[in-house]
Parts: structure tokens; sequence; C-alpha cells
């Protein structure tokens, strides 16, 4: 597989008592094979339920998105999810919330339990393997998360603001560790955030959406060499169109 995704002409309404309600309108979008695209708009754009729907967790009410050139029709190990809030499950040990999704696919104990050990290895927690969610930090507990997202192989690996939750300087040091993760594991990431500064700092290339009903209103490419200086020129420079291009397009 190339990891091709496309999304054409994607639209999503919402039916309620007072009549339908336009979440997105028209999603044209091409994402590249192992590239680090953010996706900024304001709250209630609808970025999280674009996610959803790459997802295979809901549907277009029109239009169509394709991987590999396949429509996606549900869920699938293909893509893996990380939520902002870490769903971990409390009665799980940190291995075993890991391991769960190979589990739902039926692989052997022994199997299941390597693969586990090895991206809790990977997210820089191999000693805490037999802890609980209550005994680790809201950063400890994104990264058993990202592990748990990445044991099933994905393809694609789709962010719904990961590192919301946590402080500034836990962020920091998360947003560091997922760019080394994306460099030795290669895959695509799709990371929703309200922040620009994390976008410029993370992405190869930023989408910019509108207000709801929320419409692409620009790809910017980064373009600065990685590592990046968070305050150098060209990030400001950059930081400052973002922020021009969602200040053009807030909801009157």
């Amino acid at each position: 597989m190339n990891n091709k995704l496309k999304l054409h002409n994607v639209t999503k309404a919402f039916q309620s008592e007072e009549g339908g309600i336009k979440a997105l309108e028209d999603i044209n979008l091409e994402v590249k094979p192992n590239e680090f695209l953010c996706i900024i708009g304001p709250s209630g754009c609808g970025k999280t339920t674009l996610l959803r729907m790459i997802a295979g967790l809901d549907y277009p009410s029109r239009g169509e998105i394709i991987l590999d050139g396949d429509r996606v029709s549900g869920p699938s190990p293909d893509r893996g999810m990380v939520f902002q809030e870490f769903s971990l499950f409390p009665w799980r040990t940190v291995l075993k919330n890991i391991e769960f999704g190979l589990q739902i696919r039926g692989m052997e104990d022994k199997e299941r339990r390597e693969i586990a050990k090895r991206y809790l290895e990977l997210v820089g927690l191999q000693d805490f393997g037999n802890s609980y969610p209550y005994e680790l930090s809201g950063g400890m507990k994104q990264r058993v998360a990202i592990a748990r997202a990445l044991a099933t192989e994905p393809s694609i690996l789709l962010m719904d603001e990961p590192f919301g939750s946590v402080d500034a300087q836990t962020r920091n040091v998360l947003q560091e560790e997922l760019l080394e993760i994306w460099r030795r594991t290669k895959k695509t990431i799709l990371f929703v955030t309200h922040s620009v500064d994390e976008a410029v700092y993370l992405a190869d290339r930023v989408v910019v959406m509108s207000a709801r009903p929320g419409r692409i209103i620009a790809c910017v490419d980064i373009g600065i060499p990685r590592p990046r200086k968070r305050t150098s020129m060209e990030a400001n420079e950059v930081r400052e169109r973002l922020l021009m291009l969602l200040g053009s397009k807030r909801q009157k």
C-alpha cells in the first residue's frame, strides 16, 4: 500500500429538531504518503468530524473518502486514532491497553505481547508495562494511547488534539517524541490542533479551515527544514500567515 488518501467533495450535515446543520462542505484534499499534515480552524468548523469520517467512525452525507483506491466505509486497522482524552481502560495495565486492538483481531497472546512491548519501548515507557492508567501522568497516558494506536500497524495515524490536555512543557516534549516516532515509523499523520504554533512546528503542510460549515480555505506548505526552531524568523513568518488566514475567515 502507498497510504494515499483522497477526499472528494466531502460534505457532512447533521439533522436536529431545528433542521439540518451543515458541518462540512465540499472538502477536497489529497494527503501524500508519509506526510505530516496538520488541520487548523475555528472551534466548531468540523475538524474532529472530518477526522472521524476518515477513521470510518462517521460517514459523509455526500462525497467520498478513498484510501489506496478503496472507498472508506468503516473502521479498519489501517487507520489508527488517538483522541484528546486518553481513552484508556482503567482496569487494564499499560501493556494490556496496548494489546487491546491486537486482542480484538484474535492474535495469540505471545505475539501480541511482543508487539505491545516493542511499541511501549518506542514511546519510552518500557518500565511501566504493569502499571495502571491511574498511576501515570497525563503525558504518559497519551504516550500509551499513541502506542496502542501504532500497535495495529496502521498506515495512517489520525490524531485529534492529542496534546490539548497536558501542560505546555509536557506538550513540547510530546511533540518532539511524536516527530521522532514519525521519522522512525514513516506513518502518514493527520493531526488536528487549535494551536498555530504546534502546527508550524510539526507539519509538512497545514490545512486551514473556515468557520462552519467547514471548508478548506488554504493549504500552506511549511517549507522549514527540521529540526525547527520555534521562534525562528521563518517560523514567525509562517505563523503570521496562518493567523491572517484564520482571521480573514472568522464567522461574522
